[in-house]
Parts: C-alpha cells; sequence; structure tokens
C-alpha cells in the first residue's frame, strides 16, 4: 500500500511495476501535482493543469498497481492496517507513507485563512485569486489609502518559494499588467519579502543569498531580513513593531508533517515528520517507509535532508530496490542521497545555482532551471505546453492565466451565491468560516493534506 500520489508515491510504485506484487496506491485528490512550479500557476504564467496529471493516467500501463481516491486518516501499525476516513480499512504487507507536508504557522493556525500557504492547486488558484482582485479593486477605490493597501503584496518567508513568488509579484505588476488599467498603474504597487533569520535561501551559500537579494531589489521587491511576523489581522501584517497595510498575505514560512504520521506512535522531530531509520523504515516495523516531506532522515554526511523532490524522488527509487531485495532474500543497504545541487528562480531570465561547487547565477542558470524543471514534469504533453506559454511569455511579458475564476454576485471578491467571510475565506450558511477553496472547517484535521 502506497499513502500519497507525490514525488515519492510514484516513483516508489513505478519502480515496483515488474515486481511480483499488487499495489493499491491511496490519494486524497485524483492528480499527482508538480509542486516545485506551483508558484507559477499562483502567479498567473501557467494553468493549473500544465503541472498536474491523473494518477490513474500515470499509471494506467501498469497492470499490478490499483488507484484509490480516498484519506487515510488512521495507521494501525500492529495490525497492519490503515483506516479510511470514511471508517473502510484495509490491510498491507508493505505500506509506503508519502503524504506530504502542509504549511507551518508556529501555532497560529488562524493565520491560515488571511495568509495562505502553496501546497495545492486550490492553494495556487487562491492566491492567484486574490493578486487579481486586488488589482481589480484598487481600480475601482477611490480612497488613496484603501488603494494602497490594495496594492500592496507580502510574502512571508525567504526560502525558495517566497523568492520565486516575490519575484513573479514584481514582474507581473511591471510588465504582465501595466498596460490593463485605466485608474490605477500597476507599476506603483509594493511587493514585500520579509524574512525572520539573517539572509534570504538560508540554505544556500552566502554569496547566492546577496545575489538573490540584489535581483530581487533590481525587480523592485523590498527586501527585510530578520523580520519576525508577529500578527496578521484582516487588512494588515505585524512585523518586527512595524505595521503593513495590505489585503494580500502570501505565507512561504514554514512546513509541518501531515497529521496522519501522528497516528504511527513512533517518534516525530520538532516539524512534525517521522524520525525514520537508515533503510527509511520506522523504528521497529521494517514494513513501513516514510518518505518525502514526511521523513526526518538524518545523513551521516548531508545532515538532515530537506523536503524537497529530488530527495523525494530518490527515496521512492530507494524504497522499491529495498522491497524488491526483500523478496529476492537480500539484505537491506542504508539510503545515501545523492545531492545533485539546488536551484531558485529569481524573475524572468535570472536564477541561482548552487551545484556541487559551483556557485553561479543569471541567465545561464536561470536556463538550467527551466531544462530541470521540464524534464522532471510528468507528461510529454505537459513538457510542450510549458515549453510554449515559457518562450511565449518570455518574448511578449505575457501570462496567459490571469483568471479569476469564481463568479462574480455584483461586489468585488464575492463570488455569486456565497458571501464573503471577514478573513477572505468563505461562509457557509450556518456562518462557519471555511478555508478558501475548500469545503472544511478552518484548523480541522480534515482542512489540511493527509494524503
Amino acid at each position: 500500500m502506497i499513502v500519497g500520489g507525490g514525488f515519492a508515491g510514484l516513483y516508489s510504485a513505478q519502480g515496483l511495476a515488474d515486481a511480483p506484487v499488487r499495489i493499491t496506491l491511496i490519494d486524497r485528490e485524483n492528480h499527482h501535482l508538480f509542486q516545485p512550479m506551483l508558484y507559477q500557476v499562483a502567479t498567473a504564467a501557467l494553468s493549473p493543469s500544465n503541472i498536474a496529471s491523473p494518477i490513474r493516467s500515470v499509471l494506467s500501463r501498469q497492470a499490478n498497481v490499483e488507484v484509490l481516491m480516498g484519506e487515510v486518516a488512521r495507521v494501525h501499525l500492529d495490525e497492519r492496517a490503515v483506516t479510511m476516513a470514511d471508517g473502510s480499512s484495509a490491510g498491507y504487507d508493505y505500506l509506503i507513507l508519502a503524504p506530504g507536508a502542509r504549511h507551518s504557522y508556529f501555532g497560529r493556525d488562524e493565520w491560515e485563512l488571511l495568509a495562505p500557504g502553496l501546497k495545492s492547486l486550490e492553494d495556487a488558484e487562491e492566491i492567484r485569486r486574490r493578486v487579481l482582485l486586488s488589482f481589480e479593486r484598487a481600480e475601482r477605490e477611490t480612497d488613496p489609502v484603501k488603494r494602497h493597501a490594495h496594492l500592496t503584496f507580502v510574502v512571508v518567508g525567504g526560502g525558495p518559494t517566497g523568492v520565486e513568488v516575490a519575484g513573479a509579484l514584481a514582474e507581473i505588476r511591471r510588465h504582465a499588467l501595466r498596460r490593463d488599467f485605466r485608474r490605477i498603474d500597476p507599476r506603483d504597487a509594493t511587493v514585500m519579502l520579509l524574512e525572520g533569520g539573517p539572509r534570504l535561501l538560508p540554505s544556500y551559500p552566502p554569496e547566492l543569498s546577496e545575489r538573490a537579494k540584489t535581483e530581487l531589489r533590481r525587480l523592485g521587491v523590498e527586501v527585510r531580513e530578520q523580520t519576525m511576523v508577529t500578527e496578521i489581522r484582516p487588512g494588515l501584517i505585524q512585523a518586527s513593531g512595524w505595521t503593513i497595510p495590505t489585503q494580500t498575505v502570501v505565507w512561504a514560512a514554514g512546513n509541518v508533517g501531515s497529521p496522519l504520521l501522528q497516528t504511527l506512535g513512533t517518534p516525530l522531530d520538532r516539524s512534525g515528520r517521522a524520525i525514520v531509520e537508515p533503510d527509511c523504515s520506522v523504528p521497529g516495523h521494517p514494513e513501513v517507509f516514510v518518505l518525502g516531506d514526511a521523513a526526518a532522515f538524518n545523513d551521516k554526511h548531508l545532515g538532515m535532508l530537506p523536503g524537497i523532490c529530488p530527495v523525494a524522488i530518490q527515496m521512492g527509487q530507494y524504497t522499491a530496490r529495498t522491497i524488491r531485495g526483500d523478496l529476492a532474500g537480500r539484505p537491506r543497504r542504508p539510503f545515501s542521497y545523492w545531492d545533485k545541487g539546488q536551484l531558485a528562480v529569481i524573475g524572468r531570465g535570472h536564477a541561482v545555482a548552487d551545484i556541487w561547487k559551483l556557485h553561479f547565477g543569471g541567465f545561464l542558470a536561470w536556463l538550467l532551471w527551466v531544462f530541470v524543471h521540464i524534464f522532471f514534469l510528468i507528461g510529454f504533453r505537459n513538457r510542450v505546453l510549458v515549453m510554449l506559454q515559457w518562450a511565449w511569455s518570455y518574448f511578449n511579458w505575457e501570462r496567459g492565466a490571469r483568471l479569476i475564476t469564481w463568479p462574480w454576485s455584483g461586489q468585488p471578491g464575492e463570488p455569486a451565491g456565497r458571501r464573503s467571510g471577514p478573513y477572505g475565506g468563505i461562509t457557509g450558511r450556518t456562518g462557519e468560516h471555511l478555508l478558501p477553496g475548500r469545503g472544511e472547517r478552518a484548523g480541522s484535521e480534515t482542512g489540511v493534506p493527509a494524503a
């Protein structure tokens, strides 16, 4: 049984294609998502279908795989069984847990309604909707103070996601929207990037962090380091004693493991990830593997491995080999991660690259980023479409996915038949606040991706 159709789960399944096993893959979504390019959906560069593929379609030719759409609510290690959210249960011989991670608000979960993160297509579409609606509201606003708040965009977190989102937002206001409005000039919009630590991209060498900051400032992004967010309320954000009037906040400051991991009863790290053995299994249960963002794996050479897609891919491939080895009676070898480097894009034609001992940035790093991401996209159709859209966007600065998908009821930001809550979410008939783009209560376990 494989829980999660992300990189770790998918590569595990594909690695067992010709093994004498039956595979059940369970995911709460019906699609595999290429998360490193979610920010391009959030900033209207790509459509959701460009970076996602139906899991059934990806595995349709693999006869030993059954795909089920559902949510695993609990794991029973002693019984070798899982319980689904609908109350049904299923047994397993081997269990591969790759449920991913969700946003961490460091104990302030109520901020999620005000500052959505970027983990799913729904998150990306919600951020895109908020960004585009802010320009629309500013076009109709006559009060200059309120207009300024609509045209102020704050990104919290200076890791790769935060840097990429901030750079993309800066380009939207400078180029993609500059001719679209009559009462406002989108170039007057403010994009701010707040980082609580001493520098951006903390996992990169210091010289690349400085280069990223210089490039962001060239794009017009206000970068503020050592700035801790202390409060987010409707219409404002407070950070290090500074109050910023804004209607649009994007959260990219932290992750926490899926709540499903808490049902294992095994040790978790501070981020809620399962602490795993050298073979990626949980202590005392060699038949249960935890992979990808959900795993706290301490490499003897590299330290704690980050939750990035290369780690998940290699873990998935390794686990498939390990299971095949078990069936053949071979002893297990510990997992060893091959670090191929890391890349972060900063706007059009510029990126930074940390590859082995090579640290460089600029157009060459951006080209490398483009080809690496195209290579890892699932499906030939997606690769072709993304290449064509990027080429078109590169030469004319257009962003072709600038769609506000919810129907209007006559007021800016209000979808027909629904009523906007004070935090930008949606209220149900009973007045409960729901997560944007979802049908679940904020703060409940069902309101976060578990599988």
